[in-house]
Order: C-alpha cells, then sequence, then structure tokens
C-alpha cells in the first residue's frame, strides 16, 4: 500500500512522490515492472487501471522503445543468422540503407503506421525504383514487423496488408521464339555459346551457373545437382568486390535439373573446352575456382557484368542485319531463366514441375511470376479447341453431303431398276 504527502493511504501500486505527482506501479506479464504517471489521483488511478487491462489482454509489448535501427540489427544477426546466403545478405543490407533506414530507421516501432509506408512505396514509383525494388523494401519490412509481433516489441505488423501491384508493361523479359532462334543462329562456334544453350536448356539462375563444377554433372542419369551459387560481391572484411562460393538461394533450390539432349552435349563441348582454356599459358585460374566448368577465356569465374556482355556481343551482330525498326532488344542473363520457363509452359509441362526446376520456394512464386504466359498459354489452348470444332463442324457438313450422293445414288437405282421391269 502506497502514501501521498500527508501520510494517507492510497492503494496498492499507487503513491506520491516528493515532487507532487503521484504514480502506479505494477508487474507485467513480461515481469517488467511498470510505471505510470498523472497530476492526480483520480488521473494516476486510471493510467493505472488502463494499463492492467491491457497488460491482461496481452495489448503491450515488452519494449515500445525499440527504433526500427535497433530491431533492424537483432533481426539480421539473431533471424538471419545461418539462413541467408552472405550475398543475400548484402542484397538485405543495400536495400535497407538507401531505401529505408532514412525515412524510418529513427523511428520507434510503435510510431510507424501503414499509411506511411504506402507513401514510401508511392515515393519510389515516382523517382522510377521498378515493382523489383518496391517488392523487396514491402517484402524487408514485412518480415521484419512479423517477427516483431512474435517477440512482442511490436503491437501489429503495418506492411500486412500493404501490396505491390507489378506494372503489366514490366513482366520479366521473355525471348520470342524468333528471337531465341535468331539468337541461337548467330552464337553458334561463339566462345560462351555452351554457356547459352545450358542456360535456356535448364532454367538455372545465373550464380548456379557459374558454380557448374564437373563434379556436379551425372551424365548417366541425366541430371545436374544444384548444390551451390557463385556470386561476385564485396562482403563484411572485404576490401573489393571478390568471388565468393556459396549456398543456393533457399532450401528449395537444391534440387537435380534434368539435362535434355541439348544440354548434354553443349555440358560435353564444354568439358572439352574448359581443359583446352585451362592448358592455356596465358590462364589466369584463381586458387578455389579451379574446378568451375564454365569461365572466361582466362579461365577466371563469371559474373554478371561479363554474362551480359557475352550476350550484347551477339544481340549486336543481329543488330548489324537488321533495320532501325527491327532491332533486337537486349536482355539479361536471367531472361534465359524466363525463356525457359516459358517454353516449358508452351510445352504443356505442369505448373508444379517447373517450380521445382527453377527451384522456387513455393507454388505461387511461379504462377505469380509467370500468370502472363500462363493466361496466353490457356487462349492458345482454346484456340486449338475452336480449330478443332470448326473442323467437326466442317467435317459433319462433308459426312451429310456424302450421305446425300449415296441416299441420293441409291434412290436413283431404284428408279432405273423398277423403269427396267416395266420396259422388260
Amino acid at each position: 500500500m502506497g502514501k501521498n504527502l500527508k501520510g494517507k493511504e492510497l492503494g496498492a501500486g499507487l503513491y506520491q512522490r516528493k515532487d507532487g505527482k503521484y504514480c502506479g506501479r505494477f508487474y507485467d506479464r513480461f515481469g517488467i515492472r511498470r510505471y505510470v504517471y498523472g497530476k492526480t489521483i483520480s488521473e494516476t488511478k486510471e493510467k493505472l487501471n488502463t494499463a492492467m487491462y491491457e497488460d491482461k489482454m496481452e495489448m503491450n509489448v515488452a519494449d515500445n522503445t525499440v527504433t526500427l535501427n535497433e530491431w533492424y540489427q537483432k533481426w539480421l544477426e539473431i533471424y538471419k543468422y545461418k539462413v541467408i546466403a552472405p550475398s543475400t545478405r548484402v542484397q538485405y543490407e543495400s536495400i535497407y540503407k538507401k531505401h529505408i533506414q532514412a525515412d524510418f530507421g529513427h523511428m520507434k516501432l510503435k510510431d510507424i503506421q501503414p499509411l506511411q509506408i504506402r507513401g514510401k512505396l508511392v515515393n519510389l514509383d515516382k523517382k522510377g525504383f521498378g515493382y523489383e525494388t518496391q517488392n523487396k523494401v514491402r517484402i524487408l519490412l514485412l518480415d521484419m514487423f512479423n517477427k516483431a509481433v512474435a517477440d512482442n516489441v511490436a503491437m501489429k505488423n503495418p506492411v500486412r496488408n500493404i501490396k505491390v501491384v507489378r506494372d503489366e508493361e514490366k513482366e520479366p523479359r521473355v525471348l520470342s521464339t524468333e528471337e531465341q532462334s535468331a539468337f541461337f543462329d548467330t552464337c553458334k562456334g561463339t566462345f560462351y555459346d555452351n554457356l547459352f544453350n545450358v542456360a535456356i536448356s535448364t532454367g538455372l539462375r545465373p550464380g548456379e551457373l557459374y558454380a557448374l563444377e564437373a563434379e556436379d554433372l551425372d551424365f548417366e542419369k541425366k541430371v545436374i545437382h544444384i548444390t551451390k551459387s557463385l556470386s561476385y560481391q564485396k562482403f563484411e572484411g572485404d576490401t573489393g568486390k571478390t568471388f565468393h562460393m556459396g549456398k543456393t538461394k533457399t532450401k528449395s533450390s537444391y534440387r537435380d535439373v534434368p539435362m535434355n539432349r541439348r544440354c548434354e552435349i553443349a555440358l560435353k563441348k564444354q568439358l572439352l573446352q574448359k581443359r583446352v582454356v585451362s592448358g592455356r599459358t596465358g590462364a589466369k585460374t584463381l586458387k578455389g575456382f579451379e574446378n568451375l566448368i564454365f569461365t572466361t577465356k582466362y579461365d577466371t569465374p563469371l559474373n554478371a557484368q561479363i554474362y551480359a556482355d557475352a550476350i550484347k556481343v551477339i544481340v549486336e551482330q543481329i543488330n548489324l542485319m537488321r533495320e532501325e525498326l527491327e532491332q533486337f532488344e537486349t536482355f539479361s542473363g536471367h531472361c534465359f531463366r524466363h525463356t525457359f520457363a516459358t517454353r516449358c509452359f508452351e510445352a504443356g509441362i505442369q505448373p508444379k514441375t517447373v517450380q521445382k526446376y527453377l527451384g522456387h520456394a513455393t507454388l505461387q512464386m511461379t504462377m505469380d511470376l509467370y500468370t502472363h504466359v500462363l493466361e496466353n498459354h490457356l487462349s492458345d489452348e482454346m484456340d486449338k479447341l475452336d480449330s478443332r470444332l470448326e473442323m467437326i463442324e466442317l467435317s459433319s457438313d462433308d459426312l451429310a453431303e456424302q450421305r446425300f450422293e449415296r441416299e441420293y445414288r441409291k434412290q436413283n437405282e431404284v428408279l432405273s431398276s423398277d423403269k427396267l421391269i416395266r420396259i422388260g
């Protein structure tokens, strides 16, 4: 029981401080002693009752002073420890520092509202940042707040009902059948021809392609074992960008991808090419990366820029023979992955199978990414049905005409027979 300055009992958990203010205190569900203050005893009692009710109804948090910056560090070090690849961690840090920290880093978790998040995404769009960047910001904040709610440092997730809509005009770049044919006709016999053929035949991520070694190939079972990914990044402790061999993107990325005949031949040709490249006097093989199948002509590992430049060379060669309005649009190495998936759907391969080929964590991820492809495929299939129904309709007309001719012929034969009998 507490007392006021005159010695009067105020009730459990209540007392008056020397400065005249009243204080209420209690232990919450987390075992933490909480305090409320008021100028009058009635105000303090009301605040204390409210705080105790919120605690009973689990409407409070363990620490309502945590800022987003503070929680980001805990989230990264605790929840993402040994869960994400080093390259993914670099991406997270880049997204947070570039697009989140300045606006929300200093704010307490309890003060960040959905309207502010939506406003941030709108500003990113106005500044020209596309779907991928906007969605990465959303996903990062969504996971951070989900974990904060689970750890009782946030009451609600302000990102939960926020979605980023992909601009329909910015669908994944996919080579048309004509573009694919033109590209591979032109790249025949070039240094990276085998790389391009394996990419279009398997849908592997660029990093997974770069990381392939002879031990990953099973020509007897006709499969490629995907277990790792090669990245070119500056990690903590590095003086600059360098090559890192790491885990694949997610657990589902560990997979066996079947090799078709085209892929098998390309891989065998590449193994022979690798032997030649490694044996050159000008080879600059890096320690730890001696067994990579796909390399530069100097036997050094590949990265995104080298891959993009190799593609650009082929595209420029194609465009030398094309009019201005028929120029071939350049693309990134990831385009081969999208094109592979598209060809799979066009061939009637089930989405669940395509998901396994691509190493997507969920079927929904595959469906979301290739919705437009499936819609086009379904439309094409309906056109085929229309053609088939039209053929049946036309054949029924032919059948009716044939039946008419047959019946008419029979009738004429009967009439002719009767006439001969009468004459006889």
